[in-house]
C-alpha cells in the first residue's frame, strides 16, 4: 500500500530533474501520474522526455501517461487537466516544476529573455492550478468529495534575490506569494496549495559557472544535491497526512527541510510627525543596529 494510492497527479515539467523524481516518487506511492514535458525526443532517440519517463515509470509497475502540452498557455493548461481527468477519471494533485533560465544581468536582458522567463515560471504555474482548481471547485459545488492538493516550485532565488536572474528571481517570488494567494482561496473546498524552493543536481543548476565543482556528488558520501531528494517531502504534501498544511514555503534538498516565512518587521522607526530627510539620516542606524552608522550596507549575500 502506498501513501498515494488511487490518486491521479500531475506533474510538469517531469521529462527529467526534480520533476522527473517528483513524478517517479509519486507513481512509486501509488498515483497514477501524468507525465508533462514539452522536450522533443534527443537525436537518435525514439521517445521524448515524457515518454521516456512514462516507460521507466511503466517497468516499474506503476500507471503514467505522457503529456507535451504548453502550459505557459491557458490553452495547453486546459488540455493537460483534461488528460488527467479523461484518461483516470480525477484529478488530485498537481505538481507545478516546469521551468527555464534565460539569465542575464538587468541592463543587458532582452525583452524575449524576460517575457519567456515569466511566461514558463509564473504564468506556468497559474494557468495549470486554474484549471485544476476550477474542476476541484465544481466538483465540491455538486456535492462530490473533492481531494486537491497543488505543489508549486519557488526557488531560493526568488526568496532572497540572485544577481543575473531578475526574471527568474521575480517569478520564482511571485510563485511563492501566489501559493499563498491560492491557498486562502481554496482553503474552503479543502484544497491544500504549498511552495518548496529545492535545491538538486540538474541542467539549469550546471548551467550556472562554477557550480559543478560545488553540487557534485563526492565519493562515499551521501549526495546531498541529488535531485531526487526532493520527492519523499513533496510525496508528503501530495498525501492525507499533510491535509492541514497549506500556504507555506518550504526550502527542501538533501536530508533537510527548512520551513520558510515571508517579509517580516525586523527594525522600525517613529517620528511622531511627517519625516524630514535629516530626521531620517539621524535615525538611520536605529534601522540597522549593530551596523556603522556611516556606512550602512544594503545588500545581503544571497544563499
Amino acid at each position: 500500500m502506498g501513501a498515494l494510492d488511487g490518486r491521479v497527479a500531475i506533474v510538469t515539467g517531469s521529462g527529467g530533474g526534480i520533476g522527473r523524481g517528483e513524478a517517479m516518487f509519486l507513481a512509486a506511492e501509488g498515483a497514477k501520474v501524468v507525465v508533462n514535458d514539452v522536450g522533443p525526443a534527443p537525436e537518435g532517440a525514439n521517445r521524448t522526455p515524457a515518454e521516456q519517463v512514462v516507460a521507466e515509470i511503466v517497468a516499474a509497475g506503476g500507471e503514467a501517461s505522457a503529456n507535451r502540452d504548453d502550459i505557459s498557455t491557458f490553452a495547453g493548461a486546459e488540455a493537460l487537466v483534461d488528460q488527467a481527468v479523461g484518461t483516470y477519471g480525477d484529478l488530485n494533485i498537481l505538481v507545478n516544476n516546469a521551468g527555464i533560465v534565460r539569465d542575464a544581468m538587468s541592463f543587458s536582458m532582452t525583452e524575449a529573455e524576460w517575457d519567456a522567463v515569466l511566461a514558463v515560471h509564473l504564468k506556468g504555474h497559474f494557468a495549470p492550478a486554474r484549471f485544476a482548481s476550477r474542476y476541484w471547485r465544481e466538483r465540491s459545488k455538486s456535492g462530490a468529495d473533492v481531494y486537491g492538493r497543488i505543489i508549486n516550485t519557488s526557488s531560493e532565488s526568488g526568496l532572497h534575490g540572485q544577481a543575473g536572474q531578475a526574471n527568474y528571481s521575480a517569478a520564482k517570488a511571485g510563485i511563492a506569494s501566489m501559493s499563498i494567494v491560492q491557498a486562502r482561496e481554496l482553503q474552503k473546498y479543502g484544497i491544500t496549495v504549498n511552495a518548496i524552493a529545492p535545491r538538486g543536481r540538474t541542467a539549469m543548476t550546471l548551467a550556472v559557472p562554477g557550480a559543478a565543482d560545488i553540487i557534485s556528488a563526492k565519493d562515499g558520501e551521501f549526495d546531498g544535491w541529488h535531485p531526487d531528494n526532493v520527492a519523499p517531502f513533496v510525496g508528503f504534501l501530495a498525501s492525507p497526512a499533510a491535509a492541514g498544511i497549506s500556504g507555506q514555503v518550504f526550502v527542501v534538498w538533501g536530508d533537510e527541510v527548512i520551513r520558510m516565512t515571508g517579509w517580516m518587521p525586523a527594525t522600525s522607526i517613529r517620528n511622531g510627525d511627517r519625516w524630514t530627510i535629516d530626521e531620517i539620516v539621524a535615525r538611520q542606524a536605529d534601522l540597522f543596529p549593530g551596523e556603522h552608522d556611516t556606512e550602512i550596507p544594503l545588500l545581503r549575500p544571497t544563499l
